[in-house]
This record gives structure tokens, C-alpha cells and sequence, in this order.
């Protein structure tokens, strides 16, 4: 959802009403993972085997060359406890949405159309007055995920939502390409061009043969004109990228679900502040680890108190510098170079598999969060 806003009143049997902005539900967008204590959630709330259905069956990215030929191949590992860049839980955020959307639509009451204007905090909980209907209401928790502009954080923290942004200078644009250019395949196919341009491809579940495009360039600005001055930009900037750079720009004029935001991470001093709590990109957006900790964050209304105490520090935690987009996206011919050289190596000799089934003999599984125990409600 893109501007999301959660009231709770009366937890932990909580009476549940989420507000949304825009006029539906939105089913759309690009593939998302699922990793560390986020998988322990889905399993919670038994809909890890509807995900799984339902996952873009990626196998793995494949770093290819100018003429497409394969420079390395990085493979998922087939198990949730420890995964490679590609997740065992690789789904659309549409398709994400619309799964737990149905585990807990007749336990909510969901408004559409609809957004926070202000809130004031009180001593019997929290008032909250709509923008569109002026009306309001008292509830006991005002949980805002309203995205990494969160109108909420600024006014929870006193200040401009821009104050939290760190910009990591990179733009990535994403749209559905009508024809399925990986050819049946199902790993992904990364490609890099100089001046950082990156040509990604993924597949696409949809019988009819689609693939997913995405465009990436390092430019450490926000466009005026949003998807428009986007779309402008990745055609001048790819026009002599090579290998499927022309058809891949063909698409992406013609398509309608083009989506192009900057990279950034929100990086919020605190997450609570007495009955107001930041969810997710409101919080803590970070590109790549995002979804799963806004699922993990999910469920700060039973941690109370210690949410903030839990996520803020694992959030920082996964929040780095850009080092990894420098390494997988270099400049030059020669960083493209040295970089392929590197993969190819750690691929060829089987380094990345070796070092994933050692870590996995000794008892290593990814960073969890140190959650308190959660009873999952029966259906």
C-alpha cells in the first residue's frame, strides 16, 4: 500500500482500522523478498505456502556481457535460513499485498480514500482527525506507514520528513516489458554498461511471457517531474547502453505501471513516541531488506514498549553505506572489468555455494531480531 496509516484500539483484542489513500487496493509493483525473521512471520501466520505459490520462481541472477554471454551465475540456495541475492520468497508486492490483505480482511475495517491530517496525543490515547472527512476519533495507537515522506514522522518528530532521508544516488526504474526477453529462463539477467548503467531483467509467472524491466543509474538528485523527467532520462541515458538496451527502452515508453523512485534509506532517530509508532518505510526504509522489515515491524503493537528498543538497532543494523550498489554497479570499463573478473572467479570455483554450506554446517542462518514470543491468532 502506498500511504498507510493503521488505528488500533483497545489491543491486544484490538478493534483494527486501516486507512488508506488511495481510492483501492494497489496491486502493483515490483518483485520484493522475504528474509531473517520475516520468514518466521509468514510461517506464524501460515501463509508461507501461499507465498511460495506464488513467487516469481527465480533461480538466480546471471551477470552477462554486451552480447549476452554469461559472465558468472549467482544461484539461490534453496533454503530460508540462509539466501543468496536472490530470496526463496521472491513475489510482487502486488501479489504480497493481496495475500495478507485476505488473512485479515474480515478482522479489520479498511477505508480507502482517505488519509491522517493530524493527531493529537492525549492522556486516554490518541485523537485523530482525517483530511478528507475532518472527522475525529479516538484510538489507542496511531501505527503510520505512509511511506518514506511519512507526513506523520515529521509531525511525531517536529521536523521536515526530508530530515530522515539519506540519499544513496541512485535511481531505478520499473515496468513490465510485454515480451518474455530472458526466453523462458528463470534467472535473472543483469547487465552493465559504463557510466552506471544497469540493464536488469527478471522473470515475470505470468503465463502469457512477460519479463520485468529495470533500469538502475546512479544520479544523486531527485527529478522535478517525477516518472516523466524519469522516463526522459533512462532513454538519453541507455540509448547506447548495448546488449537489449533499445527493445528494453521501446517497452518502457509503452507501458503503463512505470514506477522510477530514488534509493533512499529513512533513518529515524525513533520509532515511538506515546501512541504514535513508525512502520516500515516510514521508519526505517532500506532498499533490498525493506519488505521483510516492515513485516518484522508488523508487530509492534504487541511489542509495546520494547519496539523501538528491538527494531531501531536491527534497522540500523542493515542500514550501510551504498559500498554494496558501488561494487555491483563500477563506472568504468575497467570496474566492469574487474568486477566481472571477481564474480567470475567466486563462481567458477564454487566459493559463493562453499562458503553458504559451511556457514549452514556450523549453525549460521541469517541475523534475526531478538523478537519476544508471539502466539500467531487461529483463523
Amino acid at each position: 500500500m502506498s500511504n498507510l496509516n493503521i488505528l488500533i484500539s483497545a489491543y491486544p483484542n484490538a478493534n483494527i482500522t486501516i486507512v488508506e489513500r488511495d481510492p483501492s487496493l494497489r496491486l502493483t509493483g515490483a518483485s520484493v523478498d522475504i528474509r531473517s525473521s520475516a520468514v518466521d512471520i509468514i510461517k506464524w501466520m501460515s501463509a508461507e505456502q501461499e507465498i511460495c505459490n506464488h513467487t516469481t520462481k527465480e533461480e538466480g541472477i546471471q551477470f552477462v556481457n554486451a552480447n549476452g554471454k554469461a559472465v558468472a551465475t549467482l544461484r539461490a540456495t534453496g533454503r530460508s535460513d540462509i539466501q543468496s541475492v536472490t530470496s526463496e520468497f521472491e513475489i510482487f508486492r502486488g501479489m504480497l499485498t493481496k495475500i495478507f490483505i485476505d488473512l485479515i480482511i474480515t478482522r479489520v475495517k479498511l477505508i480507502f480514500g482517505e488519509s491522517v491530517d493530524h493527531f493529537e496525543q492525549r492522556n486516554d490515547g490518541v485523537a485523530v482527525t482525517f483530511a478528507k472527512s475532518k472527522e475525529v476519533k479516538m484510538y489507542d495507537l496511531l501505527v503510520a506507514a505512509d511511506s518514506l515522506g511519512s507526513k506523520i514522522r515529521g509531525m511525531m518528530l517536529d521536523s521536515k520528513p526530508q530530515e530522515q532521508l539519506y540519499n544513496e544516488g541512485v535511481h531505478v526504474a520499473y515496468f513490465a516489458i510485454k515480451i518474455n526477453l530472458l526466453q523462458g529462463g528463470r534467472l535473472a539477467k543483469w547487465y552493465n554498461a559504463t557510466g552506471g548503467c544497469v540493464v536488469f531483467l527478471c522473470p515475470d509467472p505470468d503465463p502469457v511471457g512477460r519479463t520485468r524491466g529495470n533500469l538502475m543509474n546512479r544520479l544523486n538528485k531527485a527529478l522535478r517531474d517525477g516518472n516523466k523527467s524519469c522516463m526522459k532520462l533512462m532513454g538519453e541515458m541507455f540509448r547506447d547502453a548495448g546488449w537489449v538496451a533499445p527493445e528494453v527502452l521501446q517497452d518502457m515508453r509503452e507501458s503503463d505501471d512505470f514506477y522510477c523512485p530514488l534509493f533512499v534509506q529513512i533513518r529515524s532517530p525513533k520509532l515511538h513516541d506515546g501512541c504514535v509508532v513508525l512502520l516500515g518505510d516510514a521508519g526505517y526504509t532500506t532498499p533490498g531488506f525493506g519488505t521483510s522489515l516492515a513485516i518484522i515491524g508488523g508487530l509492534c503493537p504487541c511489542w509495546r514498549a520494547r519496539y523501538e528498543e528491538i527494531m531501531l538497532p536491527f534497522a540500523k543494523s542493515s542500514q550501510g553505506g551504498d559500498n554494496a550498489m558501488q561494487l555491483l554497479n563500477p563506472q568504468t570499463v575497467w570496474g566492469i572489468r574487474i568486477r566481472d573478473a571477481i564474480l567470475g572467479f567466486v563462481t567458477w570455483a564454487r566459493l559463493d555455494r562453499l562458503t553458504m554450506g559451511v556457514a549452514s554446517a556450523l549453525g549460521f542462518t541469517e541475523k534475526k531480531a531478538p523478537m519476544p514470543d508471539y502466539q500467531w491468532p487461529a483463523r
